[in-house]
């Protein structure tokens, strides 16, 4: 599966980005080999309104199907879930710490946001 998460880095080291929206940048991985297939900058993001909204767009451009986040707001949240990806919240640690998490059922799959929107 092709997943994506926000992080302060770009390699399986980085740590996951608490923010969504204002994430540094967006990590996409091959679950089943974790190799890295590509990162994408977020840093028109980390001041601008809308965040969660832009940043929601720029995740379903990437393809990927599922979203492995420590939080996700309301706008990215409904962005993330109208594109048909699966949004899973509670990761923590670095970007191999959360698919790790993922593969050993840590991670909870949202059904809604998990924080307010500008927290």
């Amino acid at each position: 599966m092709k997943l994506c998460i926000p992080a302060d880095g770009t390699d399986l080291a980085a740590k996951v980005d608490a923010r969504l929206g204002r994430a540094g940048h967006f990590v996409v991985v091959d679950s089943e080999s974790g190799e890295v297939l590509q990162t994408i900058p977020n840093k028109q993001n980390k001041q601008a309104a809308g965040a969660g909204v832009q940043a929601g767009q720029a995740i379903a451009g990437t393809g990927a199907e599922a979203v492995l986040c420590a939080h996700c707001g309301p706008k990215a949240f409904r962005v993330l879930q109208a594109a048909g990806l699966k949004v899973y919240t509670g990761a923590t640690g670095t970007v191999g710490d959360a698919i790790r998490a993922l593969r050993e059922g840590g991670l909870k799959k949202a059904d809604e946001a998990n924080v307010e929107g500008h927290w």
